[in-house]
């Protein structure tokens, strides 16, 4: 069963499209098995024209999303706009970083298989963080990216750590104290711990109740000797303050705040509002 979260209208989102010129269009897609979203911009303006977000109620599969991927372009009428540009973001937690002096392309499975769980037929991709001199190896959802070059031609995929990670080290300032950052949505959490522009920890973990989340968090800072008393955690994402999960990592750790993120000024936001745009999606545009 799905829960779907609409932003703009249908009529809305075809009018737009319809009426603006597509060679100027983007469009950015952000997809996991506990949610799809999508965003449309118009480059010349700098204006995000359309976005929609679907959470999922259970876990689907990678064709279940598909399905859910077909459907909503047909509803918005995706299909029949020429983009000139297509990024897709791959969201899961089949993921591991390696330093760049110590990769080899011949041995992603190597790389992963500690990490994660895969199977034989996994496709394996990999994505350099140049600023970092890192590389992210990934399980891309193949299916998915099939769908969308039958449908677009040649496109941009990476996974979502890759643009968590290189937007948090370019924003974060120079400060010496590390800076703890947990990002949430639809059930997930990333962490990363960053510190001079350097990345300490980036690390993604799924939860169901309130009790998870703090374990996950407490246990990262102890295992990396962060100070609750001291350290800044910034929470941002699908939380707010003074909602549960907010107020519970305030009985924690004393210095916590709502991370805003100062990407969202680059962009008019039309109709959509820019609260329901996640942040790795936004940052792609």
């Amino acid at each position: 069963m799905e829960i779907g979260h609409l932003y703009m209208t249908n009529e809305t989102t075809n009018n737009i499209l319809e009426n603006s010129k597509s060679e100027y269009h983007k469009l950015s897609i952000q997809v996991s098995l506990n949610g799809l979203s999508f965003c449309v911009l118009d480059t010349l303006s700098n204006t995000i024209l359309a976005s929609e977000r679907l959470v999922f109620e259970n876990e689907l599969t990678p064709y279940a999303v598909q399905k859910e991927i077909k459907q909503l372009f047909e509803k918005n009428r995706i299909r029949d706009v020429k983009f000139s540009e297509v990024v897709v973001i791959h969201r899961n937690n089949l993921f591991c970083l390696v330093p760049k002096p110590l990769f080899n392309e011949e041995e992603l499975a190597n790389y992963l298989k500690f990490n994660a769980k895969i199977l034989a037929n996994d496709h394996l991709e990999y994505d350099e963080i140049k600023s970092l001199d890192m590389v992210n190896v990934y399980v891309p959802f193949m299916n998915i990216n099939n769908y969308i070059y039958d449908l677009f031609g040649e496109f941009e995929f990476m996974h979502h750590g890759t643009i968590m990670i290189q937007t948090l080290t370019n924003h974060h300032s120079n400060q010496s104290e590390p800076i703890c950052y947990v990002h949430l949505i639809e059930g997930h959490m990333d962490i990363a711990v960053i510190s001079n522009k350097k990345l300490i920890l980036y690390n993604n973990f799924s939860f169901a109740t309130k009790e998870d989340f703090i374990y996950y968090l407490l246990f990262t800072m102890e295992q990396l000797k962060l100070d609750t008393e001291t350290t800044k955690l910034k929470l941002f994402g699908s939380i707010e303050e003074g909602d549960e999960l907010y107020n519970m990592c305030h009985q924690y750790v004393r210095d916590i705040s709502i991370f805003v993120p100062s990407n969202t000024s680059f962009h008019h936001f039309g109709g959509t509002d820019k609260e329901t745009i996640d942040f790795t999606l936004l940052n792609t545009l």
